[in-house]
C-alpha cells in the first residue's frame, strides 16, 4: 500500500485531485498540507467510504515548520500543485518569481524528510520548477532522477480530447496512441500524431489547429472563466492519471503501456539519456518524454525520433521547442543557486 502525500491539497487543483486520490484502492494514507484549510479538506474526504486514511496538516503560524514535516513523514509519493494560479495576461514565465520559492522551500523538506520518496511536481512553470527541484535535491545530495517527474501530462489529455472532436473518435481510444514531448508551456509542447496508422490523419489546416489548441489550451480556460482561474479541474484529472501510473507500479501492477504517458525528466539521470540529449537535443537536460516504469521507477524512456517516427513538420516544432527550454532551466537552475537552503 502507498502513502501519498499532496502539497497544496486545498487549492483549486489540489482539492479535486485529493479525491481522485482518495478513490484509489492503492493508497493507504493519504496525507494533505497547505497552508490553510487543509484539514477542512482532509476532513471532508475522510467521510468517504475507500480504504485511504486521510490526515490535513497546516501551520499555525508563519514559523511553524512541524506541519510539513508530519505531512512528509513516511511518504512514498509527493504530488505538489501548490503555488498560484496564472490570471489574464499572465505567462507562465510570469509565474516564475511567485512559484519558484514555494517549490524550492517544499522540495527541501522533502529532501531532508523523506528523501526516498517519488516526486510529481504540477506547479507551473514546469519548464523551470522542475530544474529547480532537481537543484535542490542535488545540493542536499539526495537527487535521484529517476523518482523526479514534472507532471506534463494536461498535454496528452488535451490532445487526445482535441484530435477526438477533429475525427469524431472516441478520446479515450486515442490513448497510448499519441505522445506529447519537449516542454509544459506553449510552443515548447509539441504533440506527436504521425506514428501510428490508427490514428486519423488530419489536413494542413486541421492539423495547424491541433496543435495550436493542444499549447495554448490553457489560454482557453483562462478566457472562458474570466480570470477567475486556470485549468484546475482537467489539471487535477491530468496530475491523477501519472499518479495513478506511478502508484500502480509501486503496488506491483503490471506496466501494460505500449506508449506511455510522458514526464518531464531529468534525462542524464536515466539510462541512455545523455546520449539521447547531446544526439538529439543539443544537450538540453530536461526534456519531456514517454517514460516506462518498473516499481515506482523510471527504468527506461521511449525514444521519439528513433521508435515514434517523427514527421518533418514535428521536428520543426521540436527545434523551436528546443529554443524555448534552454532559458527556463537555466532560470530555474540560477534561482536555486542564488539561494540559501
Amino acid at each position: 500500500m502507498v502513502k501519498v502525500t499532496v502539497a497544496g491539497a486545498a487549492g483549486g487543483i489540489g482539492q479535486p485531485l485529493s479525491l481522485l486520490l482518495k478513490l484509489n484502492t492503492n493508497v493507504s494514507e493519504l496525507a494533505l498540507f497547505d497552508i490553510v484549510n487543509a484539514k477542512g479538506v482532509a476532513a471532508d474526504l475522510s467521510h468517504i467510504n475507500t480504504p485511504a486514511k486521510v490526515t490535513g496538516y497546516q501551520p499555525e503560524n508563519k514559523e511553524d515548520k512541524t506541519a510539513i514535516t508530519e505531512a512528509l513523514k513516511g511518504t512514498d509519493v509527493v504530488i505538489i500543485p501548490a503555488g498560484v494560479p496564472r490570471k489574464p495576461g499572465m505567462t507562465r514565465a510570469d509565474l516564475f518569481n511567485i512559484n519558484a520559492s514555494i517549490i524550492r522551500d517544499l522540495v527541501a523538506n522533502i529532501a531532508r524528510t523523506a528523501p526516498k520518496a517519488a516526486i510529481l511536481i504540477i506547479s507551473n512553470p514546469v519548464n523551470s520548477t522542475v530544474p529547480i527541484a532537481a537543484q535542490v535535491l542535488r545540493k542536499l545530495g539526495v537527487f535521484d532522477p529517476t523518482k523526479l517527474f514534472g507532471v506534463t501530462t494536461l498535454d496528452s489529455v488535451r490532445a487526445e480530447t482535441f484530435l477526438g472532436e477533429l475525427t469524431n473518435t472516441n478520446p479515450q481510444k486515442l490513448k497510448g496512441k499519441i505522445s506529447v514531448i519537449g516542454g509544459h508551456s506553449g510552443d515548447t509542447i509539441v504533440p506527436l500524431i504521425n506514428y501510428n496508422s490508427s490514428v486519423p490523419v488530419l489536413n494542413k489546416s486541421q492539423y495547424d489547429e491541433f496543435v495550436h489548441r493542444v499549447q495554448f489550451g490553457g489560454d482557453e480556460v483562462v478566457k472562458a472563466k474570466n480570470g477567475a482561474g486556470s485549468a484546475t479541474l482537467s489539471m487535477a484529472y491530468a496530475g491523477y492519471r501519472f499518479a495513478e501510473y506511478l502508484i500502480d507500479t509501486l503496488s506491483g501492477g503490471p506496466n501494460n503501456y505500449k506508449v506511455p504517458d510522458s514526464a518531464y525528466i531529468y534525462l542524464p539521470g536515466i539510462e541512455g539519456g545523455k546520449e539521447f540529449s547531446a544526439k538529439y537535443l543539443g544537450g538540453i537536460e530536461f526534456f519531456s518524454v514517454p517514460v516506462v516504469l518498473n516499481h515506482g521507477q523510471t527504468v527506461s524512456f521511449i525514444n521519439p525520433f528513433e521508435q515514434l517516427r517523427v514527421s518533418e513538420d514535428e521536428n520543426k516544432l521540436i527545434k523551436v521547442a528546443l529554443n524555448g527550454l534552454k532559458g527556463s532551466i537555466d532560470q530555474g537552475v540560477e534561482f536555486v543557486n542564488a539561494s540559501k537552503l
